[in-house]
């Protein structure tokens, strides 16, 4: 199987350009995500052709390193969206329209001075109200661990729970992410906090664990954010992997780069 491997800020995806979904593909991706005994990923994406009636150029099928499928990852259809871009050869700005398990996304890519690096340009739906935590374990826990008051779930296709705290730099993030995410019922985790020019943001993902950005969670931590009046409608958000703005209005636009890094044969 050829495999392209690109990142979005240090969050790392397994790229498939593939006529057809294999049927083996969780396994595939649980195997092929491996970090000792595969190539190594946070996830495995199936890029699939487009739907000439629905309009896409292309359809995004996402698997995480544990096999299980998510719905949407924001850095992921960033790099999906590069390697279609380098499989047509194409060296110029790019419009395309990609298909996932939440809904079309529209994306832009534009190139950069690095021939490995594009700028992307998503835009992210509309961000909904997640699962009801108001009561209840989840609850519980924040209160228990002295978080601060401010917490809010959101859906960007999937669902985030979004936890505001004094310092981000101080918390267990695989610890205090994991317990918060099985209480909810299986929930992306993001801890955030306000800085001079955005949120500072750390991030526990299902089916993967603690990652060094994630653009969904960028986007529903925005919006929490921006609700909570800790930011305007443009958002600088500052992840390990690096930063991404999010331009909040009638739906949410997510920006940052997309990397390649290898072309891969497996199998």
């Amino acid at each position: 199987m050829q495999l392209a491997k690109h990142h979005g800020l240090g969050n790392d995806f397994l790229i498939a350009l593939a006529d057809a979904l294999p049927a083996d593909a969780p396994a595939t991706a649980e195997a092929a995500c491996h970090r000792t005994r595969g190539v190594g990923a946070d996830g495995l994406i199936f890029g699939l052709p487009g739907d000439a009636g629905a309009g896409t150029d292309a359809n995004m099928v996402l698997f995480n390193a544990d096999g299980t499928r998510a719905e949407m990852s924001g850095n992921g259809i960033r790099c999906l969206a590069q390697a279609v871009v380098r499989r047509d050869a194409l060296g110029s700005n790019r419009d395309l329209s990609i298909g996932t398990d939440a809904g079309i996304r529209a994306v832009s890519v534009e190139p950069t001075e690095d021939p490995t690096v594009v700028q992307v340009r998503v835009d992210m739906g509309l961000i909904g109200p997640g699962p009801d935590l108001e009561e209840g374990e989840v609850v519980q826990y924040l209160r228990n661990h002295g978080f601060a008051d401010h917490f809010s779930s959101a859906d960007v296709g999937n669902p985030h729970l979004v936890v505001a705290v004094h310092d981000v730099h101080q918390i267990d993030v695989a610890r205090n992410g994991s317990e918060l995410s099985r209480l909810a019922g299986g929930i992306n985790v993001e801890f955030i906090g306000a800085t001079a020019g955005g949120i500072e943001m750390r991030v526990w993902e299902r089916g993967v664990g603690v990652t060094e950005a994630c653009g969904t969670g960028a986007c529903a931590a925005a919006h929490a954010a921006h609700r909570w009046g800790l930011t305007g409608t443009v958002v600088q958000v500052s992840m390990p992997g690096g930063d991404v703005t999010v331009e909040l209005g009638e739906t949410a636009v997510l920006i940052g780069p997309a990397a390649f890094i290898a072309a891969v044969e497996y199998g």
